[in-house]
């Protein structure tokens, strides 16, 4: 059987963000064996699997991800939505908004250390839906 959902997250500040926890709570339908296919609807946020232990990963991503691409670059075009949003595209494009995660006995078979990140690149970027699709490959 498959299933597909949509997940809103609540709205959080510019960061990353370890989101696993909230998307396994809100994933009753994980079971067995198969496939958890997460995408973003979103073009100024991305989802990424990375280090879920230490908190100092996230803030070191976050600072790798502005200055890298700052706000207020006078070659940016696209600029209506604020200094934010062109900076926010472009680390969206490069974190990425799909991924796709085993499932093992009911629950994610993530490494050891491995989390699910919710990369928020705008200053107030509200709500962010994901689509859920869990593919079921049997027992």
């Amino acid at each position: 059987m498959n299933f597909q959902t949509t997940i809103i997250l609540a709205p959080r500040k510019r960061g990353i963000h370890l989101i696993t926890n909230e998307v396994v709570e809100r994933l009753p339908e994980l079971q067995g064996l198969g496939l958890l296919h997460l995408f973003i609807q979103n073009t100024s946020a991305g989802i990424c699997i990375n280090e879920n232990a230490d908190p100092s990963v996230r803030r070191d991503m976050s600072y790798f991800f502005d200055k890298t691409i700052p706000e207020d670059d006078p070659g940016y075009t696209h600029t209506l939505e604020g200094p934010d949003d062109m900076p926010a595209h472009i680390k969206a494009v490069t974190m990425g908004c799909e991924i796709t995660l085993p499932i093992r006995q009911g629950r994610l078979a993530l490494g050891t250390w491995q989390g699910i990140y919710l990369g928020e690149f705008r200053n107030r970027g509200g709500a962010r839906r994901m689509v859920a699709t869990i593919m079921d490959l049997g027992q």
